[in-house]
C-alpha cells in the first residue's frame, strides 16, 4: 500500500499500528511519486490529509491519471469537513487519524474483492462513523465485541441495527478462538409456532423424563440454537415471541446448557445474545409483551443508533458505498455522483433511514443512461414531494416550496461545512459573495465556526 502525507515523525509509529493486520506501508511524498510506483504495480493508496485540502488536490491529479486507483483517507476526527471533502474527491473510505491496522486491512479487502461478492455479502459490517453521534456507537459496539455479553440496539427502521450486529460478531471471539455462525431470528414469522421449532428443533417443549431432572431445556442439532453455539443469536421483533419460546429462550441463555436430544449428552452454548429493537420496545417491556427475564439477558450493552437524519457527515460516505452496491446487484457499470448530488443527498430528511436513501439509488440508477455522472438533476427528478419522502409540505406555491427547499439546502451545506462561508460557496458552486446574499434573502442563520 502507498501511503501519502504521513509527517516522518508519525511513520514508526503508523508501521508499529498497521503491522499487526499485514498492512506494510510504502512512504511517498508527491503525486509523481505516487503514479511511477503505480505504474509499476497496481496497489492502494492512503493519503493523510494532516496537511488539509492541498493533499486532495493531489488525490485529484491521481483519479485523473489513474481513474481505477483504489484511494483512501486519513482525516483528524475534529474536521468532519476534510472527511466530506475527502468522499467528494473519491476516496473509497476515510480513516480517523491514526489509522487502526485491522479496519484498514478490512476495507482494502472489501473493495478489493467488491466485483466478486454478491451484494447480500459485501461488507454488511461496514459502519461508516465519521459523524459525533455515531462515536457512541463505535466505543460500545468495541467494548460488546470483547465480551459475549448481551446486547440489545435500539433504534428506528433502517438505521442499522443489523448492521452494527454483525460488526459486533465480526470483531471476533472475546477467548480468541474461531467465530462461530451469526444467526439471525425474525421473531414474527408468518405462522408463530415456526418460531419454536426454528429455534430448538424438533425437541419437545419438555424433555424426556431421564433428561428432566438435568433442569435444563433441549434442543436439536437440527436447529438455530444449535447452529449458533460458539457465535452470535440477533433477534428482529423480539416482543412478537409468544410467551412459551420467551420462557424457554430465557432459561436457555441463563444456564448456557442444553441437552442435546439426538444423544442426551449436555453441551455448552457459548452464544453471544444481541436483539434489535425498535423505539416501541421498552412500552412491550412495561406492558409485559417481553419477559423481563428474556429482556435482562440482552440488557447488559445498549447501543443506541442515530437516525441518518442527525448523522450528515456519514451520507456522502455511505452514498459511495451503496451506489457501488447497487451498481454491481444491477450489472451496471459503476457510477459516481456529482459534488451538487451528494450535497443534496445529505440534506434530505431520510424519516425511513438508510433503506430510503437505497431506494432512491436504485431509481437513480435505473433512470440514467450511459455511465456519465450523477447530476443534481437526476436526485431531483426522484425526490417526491407530499410524501414520506418530502422535503417540503403541501398546500405551498411552487415559489414557496423552492424557497423553503433553497432554505433547508443552504443550511445543510453551512452546517456540513462548519459554518465555514468559503467552503459552503465552493460546495454550493456559488461566489461568496452570491452566497451572504442567500443567507439575507433566505433568512440563514450562520453557525458560530468552530476549527
Amino acid at each position: 500500500m502507498l501511503y501519502l502525507g504521513c509527517p516522518m515523525t508519525e511513520r514508526a509509529g503508523t508501521e508499529r499500528l498497521l503491522a499487526p493486520a499485514h498492512v506494510s506501508p510504502v512512504w511517498v511524498d508527491n503525486a509523481a511519486q505516487v503514479l511511477n510506483e503505480l505504474r509499476r504495480r497496481e496497489m492502494p493508496v492512503l493519503l493523510d490529509l494532516s496537511r488539509g485540502v492541498h493533499t486532495l488536490q493531489i488525490a485529484r491529479d491521481i483519479r485523473a491519471e489513474r481513474p481505477s486507483t483504489l484511494m483512501f483517507a486519513v482525516v483528524d476526527e475534529l474536521r468532519p469537513d476534510l472527511a466530506i471533502e475527502a468522499v467528494l474527491a473519491g476516496m473509497a473510505d476515510v480513516f480517523p487519524r491514526p489509522p487502526g491496522g485491522r479496519r484498514v486491512a478490512d476495507a482494502i479487502d472489501h473493495e478489493l474483492g467488491h466485483e466478486t461478492r454478491t451484494a447480500g455479502h459485501a461488507a454488511a459490517s461496514h459502519l461508516y462513523a465519521h459523524a459525533p453521534a455515531m462515536r457512541e456507537v463505535i466505543t460500545l459496539a468495541a467494548r460488546a465485541a470483547m465480551s459475549r455479553c448481551g446486547v440489545t440496539i435500539h433504534g428506528e427502521d433502517g438505521t442499522g441495527r443489523q448492521v452494527a450486529a454483525r460488526a459486533i460478531h465480526e470483531a471476533g471471539s472475546p477467548s480468541g478462538k474461531r467465530n462461530g455462525a451469526f444467526v439471525c431470528v425474525n421473531c414474527a414469522p408468518e405462522e408463530p409456532e415456526q418460531l419454536e421449532t426454528m429455534l430448538f428443533g424438533d425437541a419437545p417443549g419438555s424433555p424426556p423424563p431421564e433428561l428432566a431432572s438435568r433442569g435444563l431445556e433441549s434442543i436439536s442439532r437440527h436447529s438455530l440454537l444449535y447452529e449458533a453455539r460458539d457465535g452470535t443469536l440477533y433477534l428482529q421483533q423480539m416482543s412478537d415471541a409468544t410467551a412459551r419460546v420467551q420462557v424457554r429462550l430465557a432459561r436457555v441463555l441463563r444456564d448456557r446448557e442444553v441437552v442435546l436430544i439426538e444423544t442426551g449428552e449436555t453441551i455448552g452454548l457459548d452464544i453471544r445474545p444481541i436483539a434489535g429493537v425498535d423505539p416501541g420496545f421498552e412500552s412491550a417491556v412495561g406492558e409485559g409483551r417481553v419477559r423481563e427475564d428474556l429482556e435482562r439477558r440482552f440488557a447488559v450493552i445498549r447501543i443506541d443508533m442515530p437516525p441518518l437524519r442527525n448523522r450528515r457527515e456519514d451520507i456522502p460516505a455511505l452514498t459511495n458505498y451503496l451506489i457501488r452496491n447497487v451498481c454491481l446487484t444491477m450489472g451496471v457499470s459503476p457510477r459516481t455522483l456529482s459534488r451538487p448530488a451528494l450535497t443534496l443527498l445529505s440534506a434530505l430528511p431520510w424519516r425511513q433511514n438508510v433503506s430510503e436513501l437505497q431506494r432512491l439509488l436504485e431509481n437513480v440508477v435505473t433512470g440514467v443512461a450511459g455511465g456519465r455522472a450523477i447530476s443534481l438533476e437526476d436526485v431531483l427528478a426522484h425526490v417526491r414531494l407530499g410524501s414520506d419522502s418530502a422535503v417540503f409540505e403541501t398546500g405551498r406555491t411552487l415559489r414557496q416550496a423552492r424557497a423553503r427547499f433553497e432554505r433547508d439546502y443552504v443550511a445543510a451545506v453551512l452546517k456540513q461545512h462548519r459554518g465555514r462561508i468559503g467552503e459552503t460557496a465552493k460546495a454550493l458552486g456559488i461566489q461568496r459573495t452570491n452566497l451572504y446574499r442567500k443567507m439575507r434573502t433566505l433568512r440563514v442563520r450562520r453557525l458560530a465556526r468552530h476549527t
